[in-house]
């Protein structure tokens, strides 16, 4: 199963751990497929992305949330992945 197939199972903190786990995993077996592979560059496409995430919601037709439950974290964390 994909990474944006798995994100949408998460619903709580126990789904989010295991997200988590799913992503370091594809960093070691897929490094090509990141951007951010280094802590440091992950965390400011992180910050980056959580700043400008309202548009990326407004885009895809959807509100922007006002309140971030399990499943915007883990799309934070996994747009910091590709995000520059």
């Amino acid at each position: 199963m994909k990474l944006n197939e798995k994100l949408n199972a998460v619903s709580s903190k126990e789904t989010l751990a295991m997200f988590v786990q799913d992503l370091r995993q594809n960093l070691l077996t897929s490094p090509d497929e990141w951007e951010s592979t280094r802590l440091e560059s992950f965390l400011e496409a992180l910050s980056a992305w959580i700043t400008d995430m309202d548009g990326y919601y407004i885009n895809q037709g959807i509100l922007p949330p006002e309140q971030p439950t399990w499943k915007t974290v883990a799309e934070m964390l996994l747009a910091a992945k590709t995000y520059e």
